[in-house]
């Protein structure tokens, strides 16, 4: 267990490169952070000289590669860090100088246990992407297929290690402080990074994933994911179909090439719906160097280190939540976060859907493309604080992912509105899942599986209570009173007992 000095000594370290960076003002004048707290960001700063806009993206590739990956769980939490800074830590790209390729053939020799001229005809030695915890290369399989091989950085599991026992340190502290924080529950914060982070240092989790979305997404055919080689993927080298596309942020080079993007941007939307709302399993990471453009104005995705997961029940309360913020039902929408347990019982219905209603009419009052689901987000990020909402982090990734998808969306065709797009699919979708047919059918399958498991049930019931033995029933015998007057007469009676039953008595003995 690392001792609470070298923490101290690690967040100090990593706070002074913070404070160069103007990453702590927040920090020091937030009236809400503790005082100890703010002592530490101050000892940190001292003697730095401080921008005066702050650059939280410029500190934390400064810090290494988790305090990156930090930075993108902490964008997903303005009500955590503030509007600027997850508007800054947005920008992060993962941007990193590549290890050199003598490092990257010895770790896939020890990867694959052989020499990868076996298993690649080539291999070029300057990566197409160098990232925190890996790197991609274009390589040629001994069979003739073009593939793109992303290998771990040697030694990035032992980094994300000891900085992930820090942030479990450091937010525990926090937590216990109280107070705001303790809202915001920091501790789940950096639960939830560090099984992100655990998913991506497994590369075969990652060929997992891309493998199940792209049997959930065989309905959307303009959508495309990569095909995984498994025998050439272990879990540190992932080794998949290689996409020969326009990146979606190369907006010109999409023009020229004769591209319909509104369609494109229909398409995307299309596909983020089809993947959180019907299948509830999506990719939270599709900024725009994860998306390509392909001939016949299809997307291809790349990257699945990051993907979320929504039950039927949450995506159904979603559903609810959002259709009423559209319809202006704000108190069908209160109702389902006290249903959901997202507010607290304490606090009254009525009340929270007045605040729903501040946050949902200046929306519907605008024109419809000036619509935003951000705006939303940050509307109902300003209430939580007010009913004690705490956080829920089954809804962080859906949260960053629409902003996401929103803004790419919407640099591809800047007249497009989510909700003017989603709405013929979300409509279908709330008609299938909540309508009185959904309930009549959700009833009968529900009875059928109960039909099914009877079988089992009567079993389970006859091993609990099986058939009674051969030896015929013993008759019931009267209940006697047992005087105790000592160890000598307690077995003198019980001998007589025994031997009176024995010979068919029907003694009564009295003590």
């Amino acid at each position: 267990m690392t001792a609470p000095a070298v923490h101290l000594w690690r967040l100090l370290k990593w706070g002074r490169i913070l404070a160069r960076h103007g990453a702590l003002q927040g920090i020091e004048r937030d009236l809400n952070t503790p005082a100890p707290v703010r002592r530490l960001a101050r000892i940190a700063r001292f003697g730095a000289r401080v921008p005066k806009v702050p650059r939280y993206a410029d500190a934390l590739q400064a810090i290494g590669p988790a305090a990156i990956k930090l930075g993108q769980t902490l964008a997903t939490r303005p009500d955590m860090v503030g509007d600027a800074a997850a508007l800054d830590l947005m920008r992060l790209q993962d941007a990193l100088p590549p290890v050199p390729y003598e490092t990257i053939h010895a770790a896939l020799t020890r990867a694959f246990q052989r020499d990868p001229a076996e298993l690649f005809r080539s291999i070029e030695p300057v990566p197409v992407g160098a990232a925190s915890i890996a790197q991609v290369h274009r390589a040629v399989t001994t069979d003739g297929r073009t593939v793109a091989i992303k290998v771990l950085r040697p030694g990035v599991e032992e980094d994300f290690t000891r900085a992930i026992d820090t942030y479990e340190w450091a937010a525990a502290q926090v937590e216990a402080m109280g107070g705001e924080l303790s809202r915001l529950r920091p501790r789940l914060t950096i639960e939830t990074f560090k099984r992100w982070t655990a998913r991506e240092l497994d590369l075969r989790r990652e060929a997992a994933s891309a493998s199940e979305l792209a049997d959930s997404m065989e309905a959307e055919p303009d959508f495309k994911v990569p095909t995984i080689d498994w025998q050439r993927t272990t879990g540190k080298v992932l080794t998949l179909e290689w996409i020969d596309g326009i990146k979606l942020s190369n907006r010109a080079a999409l023009i020229a090439a004769g591209y319909d993007l509104p369609k494109l941007a229909d398409t995307l939307v299309h596909a983020f719906l089809r993947q959180a709302i019907a299948e509830g399993f999506f990719h939270a990471d599709m900024h725009q160097g994860n998306l390509f453009a392909l001939p016949g104005n299809k997307i291809a995705a790349i990257d699945f280190g990051i993907m979320g997961r929504i039950d039927r029940r949450a995506r159904v309360w979603l559903a609810e939540i959002l259709y009423g913020l559209i319809t202006g039902n704000y108190k069908r929408v209160a109702e389902i976060h006290f249903e959901a347990g997202y507010v607290p019982s304490h606090h009254n219905v009525a009340e929270f859907a007045t605040a729903l209603r501040a946050v949902g009419e200046p929306m519907r009052g605008m024109a419809v493309k000036d619509m935003s689901i951000g705006m939303m987000l940050d509307g109902l990020f300003n209430i939580t604080r007010d009913f004690d909402m705490q956080t829920q982090p089954h809804l962080l990734l859906l949260q960053k992912t629409m902003v996401m998808v929103e803004g790419v969306a919407t640099s591809l065709d800047p007249e497009i509105n989510l909700w003017d797009a989603a709405a013929p699919f979300v409509r279908e979708w709330i008609r299938t899942e909540l309508g009185p047919e959904a309930a009549v059918a959700d009833r009968i399958v529900t009875d059928l599986r109960t039909f099914a498991r009877l079988p089992d049930l009567i079993r389970n019931i006859e091993l609990r209570f099986p058939n009674p033995p051969g030896a015929p029933p013993e008759p019931p015998l009267r209940h006697i009173e047992i005087v105790r007057f000592g160890g000598g007469w307690r077995y003198a009676a019980v001998a007589i007992v025994s031997a009176a039953a024995s010979l068919g008595i029907g003694w009564v003995l009295w003590g």
